[in-house]
């Protein structure tokens, strides 16, 4: 008989946990947050976009759509894009058909909204759905594009193998997302205004301190731009690239299908 009792007994399994923000919760937890954070700030995301950025979010996804050169044959898949800012730009620019995935179907409402705002009727569809589960066939889209979702995904290497899978062979891969300061004396500063002014404007326009504390969290947590590089190459996509925006602020970077 033992003298210690305890070690007799079997330690109960315990569930893996993974990072939402600055804190650890159980696996199956971390989309249900995501989700209400997004859920939350659905109606005003837009206009915390801009009042954020100063709105220079807006010449990001600009450069993205200048990287990408949208055309009439091309079939673009744009996943967590529920306020449809790329798939609006990507049809202004020319493009073929476009998908909006989003997985908040309150963002996908605030979307599909806007694009009737601005006259489009036609040319985007919107699919609710997991970016690591993605309901889109095999090799069956041109490009992939994903604005400001990928950090709050729990399995990040599962995301790029669905963008992998989605692509046809030679489809393009353009990842826009916070990134890392290419200037650490700017570091301080940067917490600051990410750590006190967001939560405090993110209070005062969507009503939500915490969804934006979240999002400043997230934004730290995500890999920085060698690393998601080489995160992007593990999972099967070729001839990686990366271009930082305003001193790495934020970052996009590109692959192929080959």
């Amino acid at each position: 008989m033992s003298d210690h009792p305890q070690e007799d007994v079997a330690a109960e399994p315990r569930e893996d946990t993974v990072q939402f923000g600055f804190r650890r919760v159980a696996e199956h937890e971390k989309a249900p947050l995501v989700r209400a954070v997004f859920d939350s700030v659905a109606p005003r995301y837009d206009l915390m976009n801009d009042l954020m950025s100063l709105g220079v979010h807006r010449l990001w996804k600009a450069a993205l759509l200048d990287w990408l050169a949208p055309g009439p044959a091309m079939r673009l898949l744009d996943v967590g894009g529920g306020t449809g800012d790329i798939a609006r730009r990507f049809a202004e620019r020319g493009g073929g058909e476009a998908v909006v995935c989003d997985i908040n179907t309150e963002m996908a409402a605030a979307g599909r909204d806007r694009a009737l705002d601005s006259g489009i009727i036609a040319g985007i569809s919107w699919v609710c759905g997991d970016a690591e589960a993605l309901p889109i066939a095999d090799a069956s889209v041109d490009a992939y594009t994903t604005g400001f979702c990928l950090r709050n995904v729990t399995h990040l290497e599962r995301a790029l193998g669905e963008a992998r899978r989605v692509l046809r062979p030679g489809g393009r891969f353009l990842c826009l997302e916070f990134s890392h300061l290419t200037l650490g004396v700017l570091e301080p500063l940067y917490d600051a205004y990410s750590f006190r002014v967001l939560p405090a404007l993110g209070e005062i326009v969507a009503g939500d301190r915490e969804a934006y504390r979240y999002l400043a969290e997230s934004i730290r947590r995500f890999p920085d731009q060698d690393a998601f590089a080489a995160l992007v190459a593990e999972a099967g996509l070729a001839q990686v690239k990366y271009r930082n925006l305003s001193g790495g602020i934020a970052a996009i970077h590109s692959a192929w299908r080959i």
